[in-house]
């Protein structure tokens, strides 16, 4: 029997990541990848999350919000195989998917509540920008990373871990960024350093320059044998 389901987000996500292009491909990946999770009222009681700061980490159950509704796909490509081979959709994490429901594990840092808000702070997030949350639920090594598991073509972490250097200009510019975003650093060379281009670009394109975005922070960066160089940061003053 066929039964829809209305489900009512118990949060949003405040994350690093404010476009899609440079989350890194799962999580925990980045582990300097920061993100607040925002919980709504009637959800926001303290009881509702005691004793969950005795666990370093939790599930995330979210919603799929930058994915256009019904753009599902039966096949997609898994940059884990160079973008190049089609898998079943439920063979991968992709978001495009019949319900756009996504689950990540992330370190929880902490919980609290400021201005009347709860929020639990995590790391290592692998979660846009204002992504709707719909459940968390505590992680449990003993359940959750069973014994002789294996991972199909993802069976180990990406090996890519590209060196990252800077251009005089864009030093100077992250030495000041520290003042106002500190961390930032540490994120954008984990950010980087994980490769975080197309699967395709090296094998069908001669791109070599790209940007990104982390919060409000325009990153211009190029690829040079094999090295990432940054050339230029700059807070965007638009937004």
């Amino acid at each position: 029997m066929k039964t829809d389901f209305t489900f009512h987000p118990i949060g949003v996500i405040r994350s690093c990541f404010t476009e899609k292009f440079g989350i890194p491909r799962q999580p925990g990946l980045v582990p300097a990848a920061r993100a607040t999770l925002e919980v709504f009222s009637p959800y926001d009681r303290d009881e509702a999350f005691r004793d969950l700061d005795a666990f370093s980490h939790l599930w995330v159950i979210f919603v799929f919000h930058g994915i256009p509704a019904g753009k599902w796909r039966p096949t997609v490509r898994p940059p884990r195989l160079g973008g190049n081979r089609r898998t079943g959709v439920f063979a991968t994490r992709s978001g495009f998917r019949p319900n756009p429901i996504g689950m990540s594990a992330a370190t929880l840092e902490s919980i609290c509540r400021k201005d009347g808000k709860l929020t639990l702070e995590l790391s290592g997030v692998d979660l846009l920008d204002r992504t709707p949350v719909l459940d968390i639920k505590p992680y449990l090594p003993y359940a959750d990373a069973p014994s002789g598991a294996f991972g199909g073509f993802a069976d180990r972490p990406p090996e890519k871990n590209l060196p990252v250097a800077c251009c005089p200009a864009a030093k100077k510019s992250l030495a000041d960024l520290e003042k106002t975003h500190p961390g930032f650093g540490e994120l954008l060379e984990q950010v980087l350093g994980a490769d975080p281009r197309p699967a395709y670009v090296e094998q069908h394109t001669d791109r070599e320059e790209f940007g990104l975005r982390l919060y409000n922070v325009n990153v211009r960066w190029r690829v040079d044998d094999k090295e990432i160089i940054v050339q230029a940061v700059e807070i965007d003053t638009k937004n």
